[in-house]
């Protein structure tokens, strides 16, 4: 595995760990920016639809640039944002940094996971984009404990100081640490790239990103009011689970990886069939520690993790292109979206138990946009090489 794939895994940590930390210190951030409480979740949704709706833009924008050179760009653009965040002075400011790291992000997302295609050999580009995707495993599992201990002792401010610290270090580990990469002189660009999403295909293939990540997050969401009200667990008790969900979710995006590249679309189903059966159990055995637990462990195993996989299925259908990769990113954060905010309000309808159920009918209708493929198994094949990508093989093979 090239290293380079290790510091995109690091840059893809630092960005992570920036979009969870404000719901580590939303109380602090709410009494420092003379704010509510629900206008700091706003901060959190913005930085969410920035991702979804700003990514594929600022992609465009970058995709010309030899890849390398496009990193650095988006971690400027990326620093800056959490600098400004630092030294906000008001909710507006803050606002507006939320919204700027949150497009930078994305657009990372894209081109990092499109150069992982361009410098690793096809029959292992499922196993290199779940080493990327460590990062985003890591974030969830470091980097917002991290974030939130430094606000709790040193102030919210410095937590963002420490992410801007962590950007720092990924941005000097990619100049030195990714080789240089130029685009293809007269193939690709941006028609090439747009004219993809003409295939009714693609549009199937990236719902079920969609609803994949969905399914999950409707369950991950509310899952310290479910082990608290419902499974009876304390409130001390649930960080110490919810770090071992995060565990869960490192160890499964390894196993996906492994197997992403000659088995993509199985790998898939057996993951949307493994959730359904989890969340499912989980809302009819939530009001029992074990088998609540046990169920929420699986969810950390087949959830989230089916990203290698989801990647490897989306730039097989479309291309490695760093704005194929963006669009994906981005219905995956649309996933996001749709499982945290329909679950809130079934919650109100239905109870706690409800949003365990709209998981488990998400992912059964993911289940339902893989049977095509599934029925058809065709015989595996390399994702194609990003269109703009201009290293011969030779030096491509080299490093």
């Amino acid at each position: 595995m090239p290293r380079a794939v290790y510091v995109l895994a690091l840059g893809i940590f630092a960005m992570v760990t920036s979009e969870f930390v404000v719901a580590g210190l939303m109380p602090q951030m709410a009494d420092g920016l003379n704010a509510t409480i629900p206008q700091i979740g706003y901060l959190i949704t913005a930085f969410a639809v920035a991702m979804a709706a700003g990514g594929p833009f600022l992609t465009v924008a970058v995709m010309k640039l030899p890849p390398r050179t496009a990193l650095m760009a988006l971690f400027a653009i990326f620093l800056a944002g959490n600098v400004l965040a630092a030294t906000a002075s008001g909710y507006a400011t803050m606002m507006a940094a939320r919204i700027v790291t949150g497009i930078a992000s994305q657009a990372f997302f894209g081109v990092g996971i499109s150069l992982c295609a361009q410098i690793t050999r096809p029959e292992v580009r499922g196993r290199a984009i779940a080493v990327a995707m460590n990062g985003l495993m890591l974030g969830t599992l470091l980097g917002l404990p991290i974030s939130t201990l430094v606000g709790e002792h040193f102030g919210w401010r410095a937590a963002f100081w420490t992410i801007t610290l962590i950007t720092v270090i990924a941005a000097v580990a990619t100049l030195f640490g990714v080789p240089r990469i130029e685009r293809a002189q007269g193939g690709g660009g941006f028609r090439e790239e747009v004219g993809v999403f003409r295939k009714p295909r693609l549009w199937l293939v990236l719902s079920t990103s969609t609803l994949i990540i969905g399914a999950t997050f409707s369950a991950f969401s509310y899952f310290n009011p479910i082990l608290t009200d419902l499974a009876g667990f304390s409130a001390g008790t649930v960080p110490v689970l919810l770090i071992a969900y995060g565990a869960a979710t490192v160890v499964g995006n390894n196993v996906v990886g492994r197997f992403a590249d000659k088995h993509t679309v199985p790998v898939l189903a057996v993951g949307l069939v493994l959730n359904t059966v989890f969340l499912a159990g989980f809302a009819l055995l939530a009001d029992l520690p074990v088998p609540a637990i046990i169920c929420m462990m699986g969810i950390g195993l087949v959830g989230v993790t089916m990203n290698p996989a989801m990647a490897t299925r989306v730039q097989r259908t479309g291309n490695a292109g760093p704005l194929v990769n963006t669009v994906h990113s981005s219905f995956i954060t649309l996933g996001i979206i749709l499982g945290s905010s329909i679950g809130a309000v079934v919650i109100d309808v239905w109870g706690l138990r409800a949003p365990l159920w709209l998981g488990a009918i998400m992912a059964v209708a993911g289940l339902a946009t893989v049977l095509p493929d599934l029925a058809r198994r065709p015989a595996p094949e390399p994702a194609p090489v990003a269109p703009a990508a201009g290293a011969p093989a030779k030096q491509a093979e080299q490093v």
